[in-house]
């Protein structure tokens, strides 16, 4: 058993980012005590991307309003091996089915919790920003540098040291890495923005997308940006941009203005090229005439914007960018495959492949560095069950859940995201009448018992409609025939009694056997017929 000191050091050590010293010697060994320099121009990204690109700008945008919507809960552990299964169901491709089925993982892993120290922080990070601004402004720097840093603020002292009460996206791109050498990779983080501050690496949570980039500086400690390996894509879709916009200012002309008069000095060609754009270039000046002193001509030795397929490679640029952060095209106004069904998929593809990953590795991160300081058994996850887009229709939900007889009435009114009721009896499982036990089928019939008075014996079993002393046994076809419809089946099978003839319900004995204990438990349970048929409309 562990010692009192060693469960403390664990406690401390659990949750940082302090690699092993084995592995620090094979990759830092060059690493010295200063700043690790990120081999990316994150502030290109930004500018020519975010500012300047309508395409990463609409595709960033649709990403951080979808998962704004999302909301964020609080839960406390209660089953970690339950909790595995839960993160595992989750951490492919979701939709209307899994949610249901990691709902049902998740009711039994965790509890939802109200009103905590952590709801408080997660709904108000800081005094100037919401839970959705926070958390889009997070994901918005991930999406166009790779990283994403959390600053967290709290006391140093007192009953909630180690509680951080305001919590700050960092500017990213102005972000740096502060090496303390070999046995410690990451020492600090340093902002460079109106001077410089440092901040200790504990008061960071650097989330990062992968970096396969290993130079022996430690670049790799930076995430590579997706708009590192779309970076020709970005520039064609700029460059088409502009290029189409100098079209319309030159009226689609490039080429030379010649005199036919003579020679132009240096200083005429100048005064006349300067006159030609400020009385006839641009859209305002669009078919005027152009009237000269001198005869001029002129040679033309552009390409027009249908020769260069500008606009074949403008649409091409954006299913590129598309591509790279995983969003449908047709979410772009892409008329081409802009159809209902289309419209309505790419809405789901749009979570599945690029909102619901990028959420669940900040639920990953957050649980790591910031729900172990309110409790070891706290944990942060996201309702992914509200998303209108991964419901299933409802009819169909209704029509599984009602074939589920292995799953309680309760348990199919949580996996559906409603409140459990307290009525006992839909706690209970509900077996179908038409199912048996596997090893139903070798049942060995019990001997008929004996008639105890010997008077008994002598009766005249045809003058008799049922037999006396034996169940449902008749002394006519007809009467065995009736009493089998009666319990919901058909047929009669013989039985020798003293040499008589007696007749019972159903084909075989075994039948009736069934059939009969089906209709002894549909009385018992009778009096819950109202409440499940009740229950079966409300789903």
């Amino acid at each position: 058993m562990a010692s009192i000191l060693d469960r403390f050091k664990n406690l401390i050590t659990k949750n940082t980012q302090q690699t092993a010293k084995e592995y620090n010697q094979a990759i830092y060994n060059w690493l010295g005590e200063s700043i690790v320099w990120n081999p990316e121009n994150d502030e290109t990204y930004v500018n020519e991307g975010y500012r300047k690109n309508a395409t990463i700008y609409s595709i960033i945008n649709l990403i951080t309003k979808a998962a704004s919507t999302i909301p964020v809960n609080v839960y406390e552990k209660v089953n970690e091996n339950e909790l595995k299964r839960y993160q595992a169901m989750t951490s492919g491709m979701i939709d209307g089915t899994i949610i249901h089925k990691s709902n049902m993982l998740k009711k039994s892993a965790l509890i939802e919790l109200q009103d905590t120290e952590l709801h408080q922080i997660l709904e108000r990070p800081n005094p100037a920003q919401s839970y959705a601004s926070f958390i889009s402004e997070l994901i918005a720097f991930g999406k166009l540098t790779g990283n994403r840093y959390v600053y967290g603020i709290g006391p140093d002292t007192g009953a909630n040291s180690g509680k951080y009460k305001e919590m700050y996206v960092m500017p990213s791109q102005v972000m740096e890495i502060i090496s303390g050498g070999m046995f410690n990779p990451v020492k600090e983080y340093r902002i460079q923005y109106n001077g410089s501050y440092s901040i200790p690496a504990d008061q960071i949570c650097h989330i990062k997308d992968f970096n396969p980039y290993y130079d022996g500086t430690g670049s790799h400690l930076y995430g590579q940006s997706p708009l590192r390996a779309g970076l020709r894509s970005l520039t064609t879709n700029n460059e088409a941009v502009q290029t189409g916009v100098k079209y319309l200012q030159n009226q689609t002309a490039r080429g030379v203005l010649m005199s036919e008069e003579g020679d132009l000095s240096e200083v005429q060609a100048q005064q006349l090229k300067d006159k030609f754009r400020s009385t006839y270039q641009g859209s305002n000046n669009a078919g005027d005439i152009v009237i000269t002193p001198k005869k001029l001509s002129w040679v033309n030795f552009g390409l027009s914007a249908s020769d260069i397929s500008l606009l074949e490679q403008y649409n091409a640029s954006i299913k590129d960018l598309c591509n790279i952060y995983a969003v449908p095209s047709q979410l772009l106004n892409n008329d081409k495959a802009s159809t209902y069904n289309n419209m309505k998929e790419a809405k789901k593809a749009l979570y599945q492949n690029a909102v619901i990953p990028e959420m669940l590795k900040i639920r990953d991160e957050l649980n790591r560095w910031l729900a172990p300081k309110y409790g070891d058994k706290y944990y942060i996850d996201f309702d992914f069950s509200v998303i209108p887009e991964l419901q299933e229709e409802m009819d169909k939900v209704v029509d599984q859940m009602s074939r589920a007889w292995w799953i309680t009435p309760n348990e199919k009114r949580a996996s559906m995201s409603y409140a459990q009721e307290e009525n006992e009896a839909l706690n209970e499982f509900y077996v179908p009448a038409n199912l048996v036990p596997i090893n139903g089928v070798d049942l060995d019939l019990q001997p008929l018992p004996a008639l105890e008075d010997e008077e008994e014996k002598n009766i005249n079993l045809k003058n008799k409609s049922v037999v006396p002393g034996i169940s449902d046994a008749y002394t006519t076809q007809e009467e065995a025939e009736a009493r089998a419809e009666e319990l919901g089946g058909s047929g009669f099978h013989i039985h020798n009694l003293d040499g008589e003839k007696i007749f019972m319900p159903f084909k075989t004995h075994i039948e009736y056997e069934e059939a009969l204990k089906t209709y002894n438990e549909e009385k018992k349970y009778k009096h819950l017929f109202p409440k499940i048929a009740t229950y079966k409309k409300n789903l």
